[in-house]
C-alpha cells in the first residue's frame, strides 16, 4: 500500500469534530458582537523550548486545569488519562504500579517490571525509564502534554511511539497557594495541594506540593468467607521545590519527591468470558472474588528522586545542565489464576499464585545542552545525555524463584536547528547519536550474562507554513529506535532469556493548525503513516505461560488525530478529539502461543501456534473518540457549573493473536461535575460522578489457563472542595 493510500483514512466515527466545526460555522453571525470570548493560548515544551502550541510542527496534545482535575477527582492513578487524549491509551496488569503506554497503537504488553517500552514518560525533564517510576503520581501538575510520533532527537531511544510528558507546578516569587480535597464511594478520599513563594524576595523561592489518597477495602473474597478483604490503598507523595536566582543570568531549581504505596494489585478474576465471546459474563462480580491464593493480592512501593537543574544565561546562549537520580522498591502479588482450582468459577486447570517485585533500582540521568536564544532567524540547540540504571528483578512463582540483575548504560550526542526561511516558511531538522547497552545476570547462579548492545542514529526533518495567522500546514519526518531488550522472566519457569534486537521506526506525518472565528475554535489535525522494521512484541501467555520477545519482520501503520476546542459563549466550552489507527503485523512466519481455553481465528501452523501475519498490533484502539462540555450561569461573583467528559474506545484486541475472546469493542465512560465556583477561582464546591454509567470494560486479560481478564476501575460518586489563592 502506497502512503499516499495509507492515509486516505476513514473517519468513520469522526462526526463530533464535524459537529464541532458545523456549530462553529453556523453560529458564526451570533458572535459578532461577542469579540471579547476567545480561547487562551497554549503552551507547550515538545521542542524543550516554550513555544505556542499552533507553532510546532508536532502532532502534541495539552491537558491541564479542569480536566485534569475532574479526570482524578475519584482518586484514579495515571490510567485516569487513558483514552482521553486521541491516540493515548493506557492499561496494567499490575494495580497502581507498572502502567502500560500506546500512542499511535503502539507499546509494549510485557508486564515485566524489567520490560522496555516504545512511549517515554518524562516527568520535570527526567525520564522514567523503569515501569514502575511510569506510575509517579500526578498532583499538583501544571499541565500534561502528549507528543505523538517519534521523538528520537531530543529525547532520545525508546521514544519511537512518543511522549507522556508532566510538568509540575514550580516556585515563583508570587505566593500561589491550591488545595483540594474529595471524598466518595468506598471510602476514596483524595488531599491534593501546593503552596510556595519567595523566601528571599528576588533571590530564592520555594514550593511544596503533597497528596494523600485512600480508598477502603471493599471487594469480599467469597472462598475465605473474608469480607472487604482486598480493593483499597493508601498512597502518598511529597515534592518540595526551591529556585534560586542569584543573578539576572543564573537559575537552579532543585527537586526532591517521595511516594509511597501500600494497595491492592490488580483483581484478575477467573472465566468471566464466555467461551466464543468477549462480553462479560454472570462469573463477574465487581464486589467480590473466590481466591484461594495471593494473599489478597498485596502491593508496596516506595520511592524517591532528586533532580538539580541549573541555567545560565551567557547571553544569546542559555547552557542547561539537569542531574536527577531515582530509586524504587515494591512488590506486587496476585492470585493470578483469579480462581480455585478444580472448583471455580468456570474450569481452572491448576492454582497460579506469583510475587514479582523490583529492588534496589538506581538510575541516574545526566543532561548538558546548549541552546540559542529564539529571537532572529535562526535557532538552534546541541547537547549530550547520560542514562544509567541497575536493579533486581525477583519473580516468585511458588514453586521457583529467581533474581535477576539488570543494568543499562546508554550515552547520546544530539543537536536540532530551526532556519525562518520567509515569514511564512520554517524549517527544522535534528540528528541524534545514541550507543545503547544492557546485561541481564541471574543472581546466584552459574547462567552465562546475556548481554545486548547497539549504536543507532535518529533524526527528524520539518516543514511550517503559517498560510494566515490563523491558519498553518506543517509536514513531518521522522526516525528513532527502539534499544535491544532482554526479557528473563521465563527463566523462573525453567526456560531461557529471550532478547530482541533494536527496532528501528521511519514517520512521516502532515497535519493543520488553526484558530478559527476570531480565535474562537482551535482544531488541529494530522495524518500519518509509519513503518517499523524489526518492530518488538512481546509474546505473553499462551497455555506454556511464557514472556518472550520477538521481533517481526515489520509493522505498519497509519491514521489520522484531530484536536478541538470551541469556545461557544463566554459561560460554555466544549471540546472534542478523534483519532484513528490502523495497525498491521506484517510477518508470514510469526508464530505465537495461543491460549489454553478461547477460541483462536488466525490460522495455526504445525505446531499448534497461532500465523499473526496481518493482525492490530496488542492494545491498538481502531479509534479513540473523547469530548467534554463546560456550562457556567453565572450568580453575583461566583458561578453555578456542570462539566462532563466522555470516551469512546474502538476495536482493541489484547494480544498478538486474535480470538473471539480478548478483546474489546465499544468501550466507553463519562464523568460528571456539579458545582458553584467563585469567578476568580477563590473556591469551588461540586458533586462529581466517574464512570458515572458504571461500566464494565475489560481491560485485560490473562490466557495461559483459564478465560481470566480484569476490567475498569468502578463507579465513583462524591464531593470535592477546592481553593486557591
Amino acid at each position: 500500500m502506497t502512503t499516499s493510500a495509507k492515509l486516505r483514512v476513514r473517519l468513520r466515527t469522526g462526526g463530533a469534530l464535524a459537529a464541532l466545526v458545523l456549530a462553529a460555522g453556523l453560529a458564526a453571525p451570533a458572535f459578532a458582537q461577542e469579540t471579547a470570548v476567545t480561547l487562551d493560548d497554549v503552551i507547550v515544551t515538545a521542542q524543550k523550548r516554550s513555544e505556542n502550541i499552533q507553532e510546532v510542527p508536532v502532532s502534541v496534545a495539552a491537558v491541564s486545569g479542569e480536566k485534569l482535575d475532574a479526570l482524578f477527582a475519584g482518586g484514579e492513578d495515571v490510567l485516569a488519562l487513558s483514552s482521553r487524549v486521541p491516540g493515548l491509551y493506557i492499561e496494567s496488569s499490575n494495580g497502581r504500579a507498572a502502567p502500560r503506554f500506546y500512542i499511535r497503537g503502539l507499546g509494549n504488553a510485557d508486564f515485566d517490571l524489567a520490560a522496555s517500552q516504545p512511549v517515554s514518560v518524562i516527568m520535570d525533564d527526567v525520564v522514567m525509564e523503569n515501569v514502575v517510576l511510569k506510575s509517579t503520581p500526578v498532583f499538583d501538575v501544571d499541565q500534561v502534554e502528549v507528543l505523538r510520533g517519534p521523538q528520537g532527537t531530543l529525547f532520545g531511544r525508546n521514544t519511537t511511539a512518543g511522549i507522556v510528558k508532566f510538568d509540575s507546578v514550580k516556585p515563583s516569587q508570587s505566593f500561589k497557594a491550591n488545595g483540594t480535597v474529595t471524598y466518595g464511594s468506598y471510602g476514596s478520599w483524595t488531599a491534593e495541594g501546593g503552596v510556595g513563594g519567595p523566601l528571599v524576595e528576588g533571590k530564592l523561592a520555594g514550593r511544596i506540593s503533597i497528596l494523600g489518597q485512600h480508598r477502603d477495602d471493599y471487594i469480599d473474597n467469597t472462598f475465605t468467607k473474608v469480607k472487604d478483604a482486598m480493593g483499597g490503598y493508601d498512597e502518598y507523595a511529597i515534592r518540595g521545590q526551591l529556585l534560586w536566582t542569584p543573578t539576572e543570568e543564573l537559575s537552579v531549581l532543585l527537586n526532591a519527591h517521595n511516594r509511597t504505596l501500600d494497595g491492592t494489585a490488580a483483581i484478575f478474576r477467573a472465566n468471566i468470558l464466555t467461551k466464543g465471546s468477549n462480553k462479560i459474563n454472570g462469573a463477574f462480580d465487581r464486589d467480590s472474588v473466590f481466591y484461594n491464593g495471593g494473599g489478597s493480592n498485596p502491593q508496596k512501593y516506595d520511592g524517591n528522586g532528586e533532580s538539580i537543574k541549573i541555567d545560565y544565561d551567557f547571553g544569546g546562549v542559555t547552557l542547561t545542565s539537569i542531574s536527577a537520580y531515582e530509586t524504587t522498591n515494591g512488590y506486587s502479588r496476585g492470585d493470578i489464576d483469579g480462581g480455585v482450582a478444580g472448583i471455580g468459577p468456570g474450569f481452572i486447570p491448576f492454582d497460579s499464585d506469583t510475587r514479582d517485585g523490583i529492588d534496589d533500582l538506581d538510575q541516574y540521568t545526566q543532561e548538558i545542552r546548549l541552546a540559542s536564544d529564539a529571537d532572529g532567524p535562526f535557532t538552534w540547540q546541541v547537547g549530550g545525555y547520560y542514562f544509567h540504571s541497575d536493579f533486581l528483578v525477583t519473580t516468585d512463582a511458588g514453586f521457583n524463584k529467581a533474581t535477576l540483575n539488570h543494568k543499562n548504560t546508554a550515552w547520546a550526542a544530539f543537536g536540532q536547528a530551526t532556519y525562518q526561511v520567509t515569514p511564512q516558511l520554517k524549517l527544522t531538522g535534528g540528528l541524534r547519536y545514541t550507543d545503547d547497552d544492557k546485561t541481564m545476570t541471574v543472581v546466584g547462579s552459574t547462567a552465562p550474562k546475556v548481554a545486548v548492545s547497539d549504536s543507532k542514529v535518529s533524526w527528524d526533518l520539518s516543514a511550517f507554513y503559517a498560510v494566515t495567522d490563523d491558519f498553518s500546514l506543517y509536514a513531518r519526518t521522522a526516525r528513532g529506535f527502539r534499544g535491544p531488550t532482554i526479557q528473563g522472566r521465563d527463566i523462573v519457569f525453567f526456560a531461557p532469556a529471550s532478547v530482541a534486537q533494536s527496532e528501528t521506526i521511519q514517520s512521516y506525518e502532515v497535519g493543520f493548525k488553526s484558530e478559527l472565528l476570531d480565535r474562537r475554535v482551535r482544531l488541529n489535525g494530522a495524518a500519518f503513516a509509519f513503518e517499523e522494521k524489526d518492530p518488538q512484541f512481546s509474546a505473553i501467555g499462551g497455555a506454556g505461560n511464557n514472556t518472550l520477545l520477538v521481533n517481526a519482520d515489520k509493522g505498519e501503520a497509519y491514521g489520522v488525530e484531530f484536536d478541538g476546542e470551541f469556545k461557544v459563549t463566554q459561560n460554555l466550552l466544549l471540546t472534542a478529539g478523534y483519532s484513528y489507527n490502523h495497525t498491521k503485523i506484517k510477518d508470514k512466519n510469526l508464530a505465537v502461543a495461543v491460549c489454553a481455553q478461547c477460541t483462536v481465528t488466525d490460522p495455526l501452523n504445525a505446531a499448534g501456534r497461532a500465523l499473526v501475519n496481518g493482525n492490530p498490533f496488542p492494545n491498538a484502539p481502531k479509534y479513540v473518540l473523547n469530548f467534554t462540555a463546560r456550562y457556567a450561569y453565572p450568580i453575583g461573583d461566583g458561578e453555578l457549573f456542570a462539566y462532563t467528559d466522555w470516551f469512546k474506545q474502538g476495536y482493541t484486541n489484547l494480544f498478538l493473536y486474535e480470538s473471539k475472546e480478548f478483546n474489546s469493542k465499544g468501550a466507553f465512560e463519562g464523568g460528571l461535575k456539579l458545582g458553584y465556583a467563585k469567578q476568580d477561582g477563590a473556591y469551588e464546591v461540586a458533586l462529581f460522578a466517574r464512570n458515572i454509567t458504571n461500566e464494565v470494560n475489560l481491560r485485560g486479560g490473562i490466557d495461559f489457563n483459564n478465560l481470566t481478564g480484569f476490567v475498569n476501575e468502578p463507579r465513583i460518586v462524591g464531593i470535592s472542595i477546592s481553593a486557591k489563592r
